[in-house]
């Protein structure tokens, strides 16, 4: 019984975390981009100690919330959009044996993401990025994204040695 309120508990933290980041978006707008990047660290945490349900939960409940309560619905969206689920898609793709066909599974993902933006929700993008072919800015996203897998990852790495054990070692 215990495990289930810790992970009820840790869920509801997390998920207003990942609200006040995206608050933190909405407040000041030219950091909109990293602020939905940061609010999913927390559905990765949420996956890192409790599973892929914790996490979903950590999304769900943060986008719902965040979209329902902020002023500014763009870091909501470029979180619901592209950043708030990836770190389960992360996770279910690195799950595959084959490294390449993990990469192609979370390239796909971010390009359909990608193709989501640019055809419903122009307006999340700069206008300078709109003025780009968009061959050019697919590559470019593609690049910044690759960037952004593999500084999760270590990100994710340090997150295991620091702060899971000592949450595993005071809360459990």
């Amino acid at each position: 019984m215990r495990k289930k309120t810790l992970v009820v508990t840790l869920t509801g933290l997390l998920t207003a975390l990942s609200v006040i980041a995206l608050y933190l978006s909405s407040a000041f707008p030219n950091v909109k981009l990293s602020m939905a990047a940061i609010a999913s660290l927390f559905a990765a945490s949420a996956l890192a100690e409790a599973g892929i349900s914790a996490a979903a939960f950590v999304f769900a409940g943060s986008a719902v919330l965040s979209y329902l309560l902020l002023p500014s619905k763009d870091g909501a969206l470029l979180y619901i959009v592209f950043f708030g689920y990836y770190p389960i898609v992360k996770s279910l793709a690195e799950r595959l044996k084959n490294k390449a066909l993990g990469w192609a599974v979370k390239l796909l993902v971010m390009n359909a993401a990608l193709t989501v933006l640019r055809l419903f929700l122009r307006n999340l993008l700069a206008p300078g990025v709109q003025a780009l072919p968009p061959v050019l800015v697919y590559l470019i996203v593609n690049a910044a994204f690759c960037v952004y897998d593999v500084g999760l990852t270590q990100l994710l790495i340090l997150y295991a040695q620091r702060v899971s054990k000592y949450i595993r070692k005071n809360l459990r």
